[in-house]
């Protein structure tokens, strides 16, 4: 039973410790040898995007890897954290580039998850393009142009999207189809984008940035600066009317447009509350990366869009 695996201990927390005396060591022991499709690490545990990831993996009964990649901060005063009574060892980033190699020799069919914060988010990826280990990520954030350019060029396996909700995918799909079929359909519109995300979230979200571009692709004159972040509790509550309990996690969003004379207006809204939406989707993009890799694709990366066009769906 997955439940009764707990990881054998890599020896992070005596090699953090040791790293303060410019030493470490990293050990990985014998563990079941796993025999599913693929085995997947889901990093930045300590957060709740990625404790939600861990259990739609769970519940898809993925193999979890017991081990999650975190920031230095979160092993001062813990070595794991648990996800439905699986520990998973903290790996903070002293010692990761010695423990990836022999997690990867121990799992040799990883995928890992990527949920870290923005700042965070091109070391991470020159992380996994350094160790050509497949990822899935729905950071937002960081210069995108940049993150695509490397991972392609380095032909790692990867499905990287700023939204893993299969159902906004699928909005952002046929904003863009508008957009490509229909350009020039709002022009001489005035456009109103607001988007309200609980207070962590410090920067705009990827998601809105797309749909903005459809939309400037289709006539409206609009600069992403220009999109409304609602932080604080009390206008969420109020002008948003996000319930008090999803305070701490949800995505709402709204996009108007009127017309130069204000006769015409269309409103189209998303809100989302909770997490689980985008940690399913993220296990399909697992199962997705892990067929193409099985099926050795010459493509190497993807989005979301190309796991709904696949029909990888559960």
């Amino acid at each position: 039973m997955l439940a009764s695996r707990q990881p054998r201990s890599l020896g992070v927390s005596d090699a953090t410790n040791r790293c303060r005396r410019t030493r470490t060591s990293v050990v990985v022991m014998a563990m079941v040898t796993n025999k599913r499709q693929f085995q997947l690490m889901v990093n930045s545990c300590t957060g709740k995007m990625g404790q939600a990831v861990a259990e739609a993996a769970l519940r898809a009964n993925i193999d979890l890897v017991p081990y999650t990649l975190c920031a230095p901060l979160d092993v001062e005063n813990k070595n794991h954290v648990t996800v439905q009574g699986i520990k998973l060892e903290l790996v903070p980033p002293s010692v990761r580039d010695t423990a990836i190699t022999e997690i990867k020799a121990r799992y040799p069919n990883l995928i890992m998850v990527d949920y870290t914060l923005p700042d965070a988010i091109h070391d991470m990826v020159d992380f996994y393009v350094r160790h050509n280990t497949p990822f899935v990520m729905g950071t937002t954030g960081g210069d995108r142009a940049r993150i695509l350019s490397e991972v392609e060029a380095a032909k790692t396996y990867a499905v990287i999207a700023p939204n893993m909700g299969k159902q906004i995918v699928a909005f952002q799909a046929i904003m863009d189809m508008m957009a490509k079929n229909f350009p020039g359909a709002f022009s001489g519109y005035k456009l109103r984008v607001v988007e309200s995300h609980q207070s962590t979230k410090k920067d705009t979200s990827g998601t809105a940035k797309a749909v903005v571009q459809s939309f400037v692709e289709m006539g409206v004159k609009f600069d992403v600066s220009q999109i409304e972040l609602v932080r604080e509790p009390k206008d969420q509550v109020e002008v948003m009317k996000v319930p008090e309990s999803a305070l701490n996690g949800h995505a709402y969003h709204t996009y108007q447009l009127v017309s130069a004379d204000g006769t015409v207006m269309f409103e189209f809204q998303h809100n989302v509350i909770g997490r689980t939406t985008y940690a399913e989707g993220t296990v399909d993009a697992s199962f997705f990366l892990a067929q193409r890799i099985a099926e050795r694709s010459e493509k190497t990366l993807y989005n979301m869009i190309d796991v709904l066009r696949a029909g990888a769906m559960r």
